[in-house]
């Protein structure tokens, strides 16, 4: 029986980093569409290359990142908030709050 996949959990900085990249670049891509629809497709294309090399160096590689990919390079799916909805759909690491050790006194004999 194969293992289950092994979910790799992405630091929370990281993820908070990705997030706003994620967000500027769905809003520079909504205003690239509102401001000239027929055009748009072209800085938009490369926005979206940018976008996802940023994201691959600063999360690495992930399988979600290609269906991201894939939607954005669709003619007017630009207007859906795919590299937002990419980066808030991985998990991430929570840091766990370490316990002091606890005092242990010898006993004198």
């Amino acid at each position: 029986m194969p293992d289950a996949p092994v979910r790799v959990a992405v630091p929370t900085n990281r993820k908070k980093i990705a997030l706003a990249i994620g967000v500027l670049a769905d809003a520079a891509q909504a205003g690239m569409f509102a401001g000239m629809p027929a055009l748009s497709w072209v800085p938009a294309d490369a926005l979206d290359i940018v976008v996802g090399i940023t994201l691959v160096a600063l999360l690495g590689f992930r399988w979600r990142f290609v269906l991201a990919l894939a939607i954005e390079l669709v003619p007017g799916a630009q207007l859906f908030p795919s590299w937002t909805a990419f980066v808030l759909s991985l998990p991430t690491t929570v840091p766990q709050p370490t316990l002091p050790a606890p005092i242990v006194e010898a006993r004198s004999a």
